[in-house]
């Protein structure tokens, strides 16, 4: 352990004497504080905040994560080539000894930027109200949208199976299908219609929504009902008018007496925009069963529909910013931790040009791996046996950094659980980056460091 111990402090010291090294974290420095005062977002405080967490974090996450690929490579590479390794293989130390200390050394080095770094994020974003001069209603606005961690619940998914079977067999029948379109896109159609007919409704009508395991953590507070409205005719205003009833479901679908109080409310909002509605959160049932009920005025003269996506959602505070904050820095450590063990794989078998290119061609498909592939779904299609057995296997087996993205929580304001917090450790250290430890440790034993001419 003493030679593990000894070959990571002299890694970070070779780090650090890296210019580059000492670029990336002189930039950092620099850029963050500029970003606070440079990000404008929408012009409010909570754009402001947004902005700056969105772009501040993303860079901190890039930077350090091309940091990590060229101090994980050089620090393997450049033994090799400048010929100090044969000074420390010929000491009392193995070769994973060496692989262990460098990794070892590596993720040190990130433990520390990282730290320092997310600790510059934090305060500034603590302290820009104070320095924007913020107003009492923009300070309970961010305080309710943006310091805090809520958790969302959508309404439960509609099984329309059995309805869309029944309409392709009708449209089959009358021969009115479409002859240019597969049978799953058909398919796809119709589910899509058939649900965004059950989330529809007419002026003078209401559509009741359920929510089930909704706990907020302070009954005293409030919840918030997330909705986007789509509509069949846009109003000359493009404004609709809607009364919203939330509180026990058991009063809102079947009218039975009730203890919780009940929201009873008449809001106009515009359409196609997102808006949110404070609700007492003492609504919310002992059960956690809640009813989110929605009468189309019949004013509005138009269908409203709610769409799949984001249509419709119930917010509440589950946890605190703070709280939050610590789990998105755990989700950059994890993707840090990965790269780590991917240079020192990349740098025990290849030189340091072709390990950097081989290590930012993997970077960059995790990065953006959800539209890879997303992309290779759609060409599949066409070529479905060579994709499914090929690229498709492949591109799953690397790590998919966006679907653990700490921004898309952070910005929104919404709960970074310790659920995705764990798999994400699960997936991308304890399966993935061991599973390269394992492999370079295998290739660094068996490589031959120099070789003897007569």
């Amino acid at each position: 352990m003493r030679s593990i111990w000894v070959v990571a402090t002299n890694t970070i010291r070779q780090a650090l004497r890296l210019k580059i090294a000492a670029a990336f974290i002189i930039l950092l420095l620099i850029l963050l504080p500029v970003m606070s005062v440079s990000a404008t977002g929408d012009g409010t405080l909570k754009g402001r905040l947004q902005t700056f967490v969105s772009y501040g974090f993303s860079l901190t996450s890039i930077l350090l994560c091309l940091l990590t690929i060229i101090v994980s490579v050089y620090s393997v590479t450049s033994d090799i080539q400048q010929r100090q390794i044969y000074t420390v293989i010929t000491k009392p130390i193995r070769r994973y000894q060496l692989l262990l200390g460098k990794l070892l050394g590596v993720i040190l080095l990130n433990v520390s930027l990282l730290i320092v770094f997310s600790t510059v994020i934090y305060s500034i974003t603590c302290y820009m109200p104070r320095f924007f001069h913020a107003t009492e209603s923009e300070l309970s606005e961010v305080n309710n949208e943006f310091y805090t961690a809520r958790a969302n619940i959508a309404p439960p998914k509609l099984d329309v199976s059995k309805e869309v079977d029944e309409v392709f067999t009708k449209l089959k029948q009358a021969g009115q299908l479409p002859e240019n379109m597969s049978y799953s896109k058909i398919i796809a159609q119709l589910t899509n219609v058939r649900k965004l007919e059950k989330r529809a409704v007419a002026p003078g009508y209401m559509l009741p929504f359920e929510f089930s395991d909704v706990k907020p953590i302070d009954p005293n507070k409030s919840l918030f009902i997330k909705f986007k409205y789509d509509v069949s005719v846009t109003p000359p205003d493009s404004q609709i008018i809607g009364r919203w009833v939330v509180g026990d479901y058991k009063y809102i679908r079947y009218g039975e007496q009730i203890e919780t109080p009940v929201y009873d409310e008449v809001h106009k909002h515009s359409i196609r925009t997102s808006h949110e509605i404070e609700v007492p959160a003492s609504v919310v049932p002992p059960d956690g069963r809640l009813g989110v009920a929605f009468l189309n005025h019949p004013l509005n003269d138009t269908v409203v529909i709610f769409p799949l996506e984001d249509g419709l959602e119930v917010l509440y505070k589950a946890d605190t910013f703070s709280g939050n904050f610590i789990r998105a820095v755990l989700l950059i450590f994890s993707r840090l931790t990965f790269l780590a063990c991917l240079g020192i794989l990349a740098s025990s078998f290849l030189s340091f040009p072709v390990a950097i290119l081989f290590c930012l061609v993997i970077f960059c498909i995790a990065t953006f791996s959800s539209f890879i592939i997303g992309s290779f779904n759609f060409i599949g299609q066409n070529l479905s046996s060579v994709y499914s057995y090929s690229i498709k296997p492949i591109i799953q087996l690397l790590p998919q950094f966006d679907k653990f993205n700490p921004t898309k929580f952070l910005v929104p304001a919404r709960l970074i659980t310790w659920y995705l917090v764990a798999k994400a450790v699960g997936l991308m250290v304890c399966i993935k980056a061991l599973l390269l430890l394992l492999i370079a440790l295998l290739v660094f034993s068996f490589r031959e460091i120099a070789k003897v001419v007569i």
